[in-house]
């Protein structure tokens, strides 16, 4: 029999026996047919079958191992211990972080799901960590950014309200000064409303454990009760240390609560893990009672620096993207699991599972409850503006600036 009718002998048999072989059997098979051949066989069969003459030889190695050897590994492993490529985060130690540090600016989400998101392509993330240094395809990038917790979505279905055209730019400049006050040991801390909650028996979203067919009783309207009234959580989360604090309020949601949560925050715990702070950085949304806009806001910041010493750098996101607040994502959303399928029948309760929220990442809550009333419409003369020692940046001051304590005379 000719060379070539040889080849094509082998390769009838291989295609019809290629829909039942796995990549162990495969081989095994190439390399009882090279031997069968003698001299020669090993370029025969991978002429006919495609296959490399490393792997022929891989199998031909493997049948020696075996000849005249009881086989007691698991028949039905494809490869030995350890067999196949490293993983990409394993060959490369600083894959995992670059790959952070480019969509970190660009995370948002639902606040109620700790699932993130990324407004940035595969494509882009793989040719950006590739200038980098990196090899990686999009394909990886994409395993890799699902093995993180995020999720891809279109620009079109990432679209939070109206865009604004500094947008990304504006999330640049927040990552920046974050990092840049991380590096000197200054606290960044994250601030925001959390959902007012009904304290009573009332439905809670979710679902929790119990006997079957006996679920908690709960009442049939969502009616506030005049005795026990609603929670107002204010939470400040520490984006270096992971740790937040909430500020249950009972009465308005307004700067003014804002601004006393976080002296709370600061008298309670940032004074202790930061000593020797000469600034404080708070990064917010930029409606509500933390609003850009708010002078009551603005007045009561000068108040609390002037009290304490300390810059207060204010950046503040643009309009529509609130979902981008790290306490979103790492604060309040763990609080909504925690108490998920519970009604919050007292204050005493929701200052309980706030303060029981952990995380496997270490996170640790503090919460305390403020029975203070807040005095809603509060008006902020032109005269009264004027006394703020603000210095705003060049980039977008109504969103950037900081807060300077008045110097006693």
């Amino acid at each position: 029999m000719s060379d070539n009718q040889v080849v094509e002998s082998i390769q009838d048999k291989y295609d019809s026996l290629l829909p039942y072989l796995n990549e162990k059997t495969r081989r095994i098979w190439a390399a009882i047919e090279a031997r069968s051949l003698g001299r020669g066989g090993v370029s025969q069969v991978a002429i006919a079958t495609g296959l490399s003459r490393t792997t022929i030889h891989a199998g031909m190695r493997s049948l020696s191992e075996q000849d005249g050897v009881k086989i007691e590994e698991d028949s039905t492993r494809i490869r030995t211990n350890g067999g196949g490529r490293k993983l990409l985060e394993e060959q490369d130690a600083m894959l995992l972080s670059d790959l952070e540090s480019l969509i970190e600016p660009m995370t948002l989400g639902d606040p109620e799901s700790p699932l993130k998101w990324t407004s940035k392509s595969v494509v882009k993330l793989a040719g950006t960590l590739n200038r980098g240094g990196h090899r990686i395809s999009a394909k990886s990038v994409y395993n890799l950014l699902e093995s993180l917790g995020y999720s891809l979505q279109s620009n079109r279905k990432t679209r939070d309200g109206s865009s604004h055209p500094d947008r990304d730019d504006q999330f640049l400049h927040i990552a920046n000064q974050v990092k840049h006050f991380q590096s000197h040991n200054e606290p960044v801390i994250s601030v925001d409303t959390k959902k007012k909650e009904l304290i009573g028996n009332f439905k809670n979203p979710g679902n929790e454990g119990c006997l079957s067919e006996q679920p908690v009783e709960v009442r049939m309207h969502d009616f506030v009760d005049p005795q026990l009234g609603k929670a107002i959580p204010y939470g400040i989360y520490d984006l270096t240390l992971n740790k937040g604090w909430v500020n249950v309020g009972i009465d308005h949601d307004t700067a003014e609560f804002a601004v006393e949560s976080i002296r709370h925050w600061w008298y309670s715990m940032g004074k202790e893990l930061y000593p020797s702070s000469e600034h404080i950085m708070i990064t917010a949304d930029c409606g509500g009672s933390n609003s850009y806009r708010s002078r009551l806001w603005k007045l009561k910041l000068q108040e609390f620096a002037s009290e304490i010493g300390k810059n207060i750098h204010v950046c503040h996101f643009p309009p529509g993207t609130s979902k981008w607040n790290k306490i979103e994502h790492r604060l309040f959303c763990h609080i909504t699991t925690n108490w998920r399928g519970r009604p919050l029948t007292s204050l005493q309760v929701v200052i309980n599972l706030i303060r029981n929220t952990t995380t496997t990442h270490g996170l640790e809550v503090e919460a305390r409850l403020d029975e203070n009333l807040y005095q809603t419409g509060i008006k902020v003369t032109d005269q009264e503006l004027d006394t703020i020692t603000i210095e705003r940046n060049s980039f977008h001051g109504e969103w950037n600036y900081i807060i300077k304590p008045k110097i006693s005379p």
